[in-house]
């Protein structure tokens, strides 16, 4: 590996940004996922700077079930973003389709439609455990 990757990579574990998206929740992984951006919680202490845009985003928080609406979406989004690229499914209907599974217009969990990284289930996820499950990923990378 040469220097640039060497440096590239490393720039990468120590200041990801995370592009959070809802396919279909009901706000409550939202809230929590907001919350642990706020100075209480402060994920930005390990780095995390939260981006609007996909294509400067290294990680992909996602929340809800994927719907029929937001499936196409949620795939053009991943496609969007640059190499290496890292999935996080927050909550059990981000994990499994939760209580929104079996409906008429639920596809599923998020590893239905694109590639998981990282699963945090929890109805909603506390903004602790998505910081330690975006710290572990993180770890995991070295």
């Amino acid at each position: 590996m040469g220097i640039i990757k060497k440096i590239v990579h490393w720039g990468r574990l120590k200041s990801p940004w995370v592009l959070h998206f809802n396919t279909g929740a009901c706000n409550a992984c939202d809230i929590e996922i907001i919350a642990s951006l706020t100075p209480r919680y402060d994920i930005e202490r390990f780095g995390v700077q939260l981006k609007g845009t996909p294509r400067h985003a290294d990680i992909l928080l996602c929340s809800g079930p994927v719907t029929k609406q937001t499936k196409d979406r949620l795939i053009r989004i991943y496609e969007q973003m640059p190499e290496p690229k890292f999935v996080v499914a927050i909550g059990t209907c981000a994990c499994s389709g939760g209580v929104f599974s079996g409906c008429y217009n639920v596809e599923g969990g998020i590893n239905e439609v694109i590639p998981v990284s990282a699963f945090i289930p929890g109805c909603p996820a506390s903004p602790k455990a998505i910081i330690d499950g975006v710290v572990k990923l993180l770890s995991s990378l070295e």
